[in-house]
């Protein structure tokens, strides 16, 4: 199973993983997991809290708060913090999470239990910084269908369903190879990247599959090694017969493992249907394009989604 694989490589170099929401239980729980399982060295950040085996940094307490404050104040005084706001802004957990990611004190955060999509991403791009290879902060789900009743029993990864809601012509090829680059890292396979649409190969005309065509092509000539085909239907995308009906044979067409939708209504929609309806194990949304991982979760998580969540940025740390 995907998923086995996925803590199997984690347990193999373990990074140190830090959680800011440690005031919810089901965050523990899922710490306390990853301590039992060897896939990450986990840092619960919090007040009174103690745990064996466990480390946990008091934002207030913390012998690091001087340096932290330091840095923050450096990074962001071009905005106008002040040395006093810096201090002030310190006490929030998820602020002193990502710091100790911006100082290399931790290898990536999990976040999004508690706080909101909006002020992880946001904590994330302002103080873990941008992956120099991208200028978007794009989301992904993998999906993983496991089940009897699936037809195609593999992973796959649905991009973007969480974050950029109608990427132009320059974010949709940055969501393709940056999610080429997920694939490759969670899938344990290379990665081939379907450019979906309603239009398969000029079957229909509209502005938005131009869109997805010309998106296409870019990511093709900014990333030439990469397998990747579009625009096409999902049918076309997933199904060896119907992609030889609809399209001349190519590396990507009914065997794709990257699913790229063409904006945020058909991403979301379409991966709460493949959990809801088809049974799919739906982990995200994850983040990619910083610098080191910080990954979101659903405020609806389980335990056991965020101890899966851990796992992966342990991967992705490496």
């Amino acid at each position: 199973m995907i998923l086995d694989q996925i803590c199997d490589k984690a347990k193999l170099s373990p990074k140190r993983i830090v959680l800011p929401e440690a005031n919810d239980s089901r965050v523990v729980e899922a710490a306390c997991m990853a301590l039992k399982e060897g896939v990450a060295d986990v840092v619960l950040v919090g007040s009174d809290l103690s745990i064996d085996g466990i480390n946990v940094e008091s934002p207030v307490l913390s012998n690091s708060r001087g340096r932290y404050v330091d840095a923050l104040f450096k990074l962001r005084q071009h905005k106008g913090l002040s040395l006093e706001q810096a201090n002030d802004l310190l006490n929030d957990p998820l602020v002193f999470a990502a710091m100790m990611v911006n100082q290399g004190d931790a290898d990536g955060m999990v976040a999004g239990a508690i706080n909101t999509t909006a002020d992880v991403v946001r904590t994330a791009i302002q103080l873990v910084g941008m992956n120099d290879s991208t200028n978007l902060v794009s989301s992904f789900f993998l999906m993983i269908f496991d089940k009897d009743c699936h037809p195609l029993k593999r992973g796959f990864i649905f991009s973007d369903g969480g974050l950029v809601i109608n990427p132009d012509v320059d974010q949709l090829a940055q969501i393709a190879i940056s999610s080429a680059k997920s694939a490759k890292s969670l899938l344990s396979e290379e990665p081939k990247v379907a450019m979906l649409s309603f239009s398969t190969h000029g079957s229909a005309k509209d502005e938005s599959v131009d869109k997805v065509r010309i998106a296409t092509q870019l990511a093709r000539q900014l990333s030439p090694d990469l397998k990747i085909e579009g625009e096409m239907q999902v049918d076309a995308a997933l199904v060896p017969d119907i992609a030889l009906r609809k399209m001349e044979g190519g590396e990507v067409s009914g065997d794709a493992n990257v699913l790229i939708f063409p904006d945020l209504n058909s991403g979301n929609i379409a991966y709460k249907v493949a959990e809801r309806l088809g049974g799919a194990i739906a982990i995200g949304p994850l983040l990619q394009g910083l610098r080191r991982p910080v990954n979101d979760l659903s405020r609806g998580c389980s335990a056991t989604d965020i101890f899966h969540a851990i796992a992966i940025t342990s991967v992705q740390a490496n």
